[in-house]
């Protein structure tokens, strides 16, 4: 039989993961256990997490990828490669990855990665941001492999995208079985994105929304975007009184699945060189599902 490449434990008490991690892996030095959460090697039910700290519920499944597995050239952390040719790459991202560099974090992000990764064919190869999807966001997500192909598709991202279509898990029962979201999103000084009526008063965003099923306490939304604005479905879901599950900036109370409610779940485009219909899908995270049955 093969050796496992991951690790996986279960949660059988309340708990943080750098104390949960140390218990379960006792063999290994403090040190050693604090570089693998850093290096992104920890899966926490759906998600990848670096934080010591991050509390843990009995039942949660905890997946350790092993040192030798992150070492290996060809090993991703927080995605995975969906499709690639000449032009483009889609990946399926997890929550908790960052799509490019920070102030704190360079190298554990997606473009990162797939920049060492296209290096390998050819150490001249590049990769280019098209659009991106926040951290605490998972799901399908294209890259360019030049800046030609990076121009044509942000220069005719509206007629060239054809379905982008978002899961979300909101706060409370939506009555309404569909409606849109018509508004103009505006950014405040501390960088809060929010809602102006006024036409002349920052950049129209347009979000339609269907709902796939709810209970009491949470609603599961299936969302199409007409526009794609900075925050843009986190602001209308606060709107309509239904802010995203574990999005505490915009106003959510409560976060039974440990991340934030949001799943990119299709994106849909014309190929940019041969005009093909591609079309993507990142299953919808299982959690989303329980928690609105």
């Amino acid at each position: 039989m093969p050796e496992e490449k991951s690790l996986i434990f279960k949660v059988e008490e309340e708990t943080e993961l750098l104390k949960f991690l140390l218990k379960v892996m006792s063999n290994r030095s403090r040190n050693s256990v604090k570089s693998i959460l850093t290096r992104g090697q920890v899966t926490v039910d759906e998600h990848m997490e670096t934080k010591h700290n991050y509390p843990l519920h009995p039942g949660q499944m905890v997946t350790v990828l092993k040192n030798e597995e992150a070492k290996k050239e060809n090993v991703l952390v927080g995605m995975s490669i969906v499709y690639e040719d000449k032009d483009v790459i889609i990946i399926n991202k997890e929550a908790g990855l960052l799509t490019i560099a920070t102030e704190k974090e360079k190298k554990l992000t997606a473009h990162h990665q797939l920049m060492e990764h296209v290096r390998r064919a050819n150490p001249a190869n590049r990769i280019f941001v098209v659009h991106r999807l926040d951290k605490d966001t998972s799901g399908v997500m294209m890259f360019a492999k030049s800046e030609k192909v990076k121009r044509k598709l942000q220069d005719n991202w509206k007629q060239m995208v054809k379905e982008r279509t978002y899961v979300a898990l909101v706060e409370g029962n939506v009555q309404q079985q569909q409606g849109v979201m018509k508004t103009y999103l505006k950014e405040s000084k501390t960088h809060m994105m929010y809602s102006s009526p006024d036409r002349n008063d920052g950049q129209l965003a347009i979000t339609h929304y269907k709902k796939i099923q709810s209970n009491k306490n949470f609603s599961l939304l299936e969302l199409q975007l007409e526009t794609g604005r900075k925050n843009q479905i986190r602001v209308h879901m606060q709107d309509l009184g239904h802010s995203i599950v574990g999005d505490k900036k915009y106003g959510s109370k409560q976060n039974p699945i440990g991340r934030l409610g949001l799943h990119a779940s299709v994106l849909s485009f014309e190929h940019p060189f041969n005009g093909r219909l591609m079309l993507f899908k990142a299953d919808i995270p299982k959690s989303f599902f329980t928690k609105s049955k």
